[in-house]
């Protein structure tokens, strides 16, 4: 009886949902730079919906052969049951659990980590550092689905610090750094910002720690300077609450659409999208990440190209709108492109401007119109993953 009762028990412990699996350790490879992609809502690599993320993935799978570049798409409503996830902005928190898994199967120490989102995709890119931060990044041995699951419980959860501490020591590595996290236009809303939909939504996603903590090195916003929809204020980094070596926001002229890159069939404002585009890699490879010379070239850039502005497409159905207000925190500035942009008579709405010295202008880094060219190109193995990763997930050169 004592035999038959010690078979059951470990048994029980062995496929308990919540016991983590340990595994061996695969062999080690040179460092890389592991680059996430995260993207904003309805935007995919399609051509119709492809933002300034999708570029930037199509663009590093082709010039940065050092890199292991992860594409998460952004919530998107192609069928019912698609619906809750965009009006409710649950789906996000399945962009960050895919993120993640990817992550944890490639990492090693010594490799560098680069988070860059846009709009909710923003959101997730901070959020993922939150989850690093909080809850460690599973070593590859470790890097299951049920592992990866337990690991969100916690970070969802208020697990007693005792147990969370013995699930990074057990699972994950001792320390991760996150070199860059950059993003897009966070916005601060993940449901539609109505009564019912708003009390819904926030209570799914409260326990997100979208901060800047001790392991996050340098953050990086882009900023919609003449955005008014109430639905997509801005989510502002605060200095006095960071860890980041370095932080910079820096708000450019246009509006959402025009940060992030997100135009549909609207082509002529890729110019002007361009801008934040190249300054955000730009920050990119000055911490060291490999990008051809002259790159810049294949963003053609200009201040006074048209806006795809703020009432296209979804953008009638929100009334509701106000001036962005700039200048919160000290780590905001205009950049410079905004003066070009003004002097060419773009900026139609003034925003609400709280210190007169964030009229001090970015030093420029490179000639602002240049011509050039985009290929869309692209190449890259695809592995199977657990099932918390999406097939529609993309990543180039795993790191094996």
């Amino acid at each position: 009886m004592r035999g038959l009762f010690e078979r059951l028990i470990s048994a029980f412990r062995r496929y308990s949902p919540e016991r983590a699996e340990v595994r061996q350790a695969p062999h080690g490879r040179e460092p890389l730079d592991h680059v996430l992609l995260l993207d904003g809502t309805m935007g995919s690599l399609r051509s119709d919906r492809l933002t300034s993320i999708g570029l930037i993935y199509r663009f590093l799978r082709r010039a940065a052969p050092r890199a292991s570049v992860y594409y998460g798409r952004g919530l998107q409503w192609r069928e019912w049951h698609d619906i809750s996830d965009v009006w409710f902005g649950w789906g996000v928190n399945t962009q960050i659990l895919r993120a993640y898994g990817w992550l944890a199967m490639r990492y090693r120490p010594g490799d560098r980590i680069f988070l860059i989102g846009y709009s909710r995709g923003a959101f997730a890119a901070r959020s993922l550092a939150g989850m690093i931060e909080r809850v460690g990044l599973l070593r590859p041995e470790h890097a299951i689905e049920r592992n990866t699951r337990l690991a969100w419980r916690h970070y969802e959860g208020e697990t007693p610090e005792p147990i969370l501490n013995g699930f990074r020591r057990t699972l994950c590595h001792e320390a991760v750094p996150i070199e860059m996290v950059g993003a897009f236009d966070t916005v601060q809303a993940l449901g539609v910002r109505l009564p019912f939909f708003w009390l819904v939504s926030e209570a799914r996603v409260r326990f997100h720690g979208h901060h800047l903590g001790e392991s996050v090195n340098h953050g990086y916003q882009a900023l919609a300077l003449h955005e008014t929809r109430s639905v997509l204020e801005p989510l502002i980094w605060k200095s006095d609450t960071t860890g980041a070596t370095r932080l910079e926001q820096r708000w450019f002229a246009g509006a959402h659409g025009d940060i992030g890159g997100q135009l549909g069939h609207f082509a002529d404002a890729r110019p002007r999208a361009n801008i934040p585009l190249v300054w955000m890699l730009e920050k990119a490879e000055g911490l060291g990440l490999a990008l051809p010379p002259g790159w810049q070239q294949e963003f053609p850039r200009d201040p006074n190209a048209p806006s795809v502005g703020t009432w296209r497409g979804w953008g009638k159905l929100f009334w509701l709108r106000a001036p962005r207000v700039v200048g919160i925190d000290p780590s905001e500035a205009l950049h410079e492109s905004v003066e070009l942009s003004e002097k060419g008579g773009v900026a139609i709405f003034r925003p609400r401007i709280l210190r007169p010295e964030i009229r001090r202008l970015d030093e420029p880094a490179a000639p602002i119109s240049e011509p050039g060219r985009h290929d869309e190109a692209g190449g890259g193995a695809r592995r199977v993953e657990p099932s918390v990763l999406d097939p529609a997930d993309l990543s180039a050169r795993d790191a094996g």
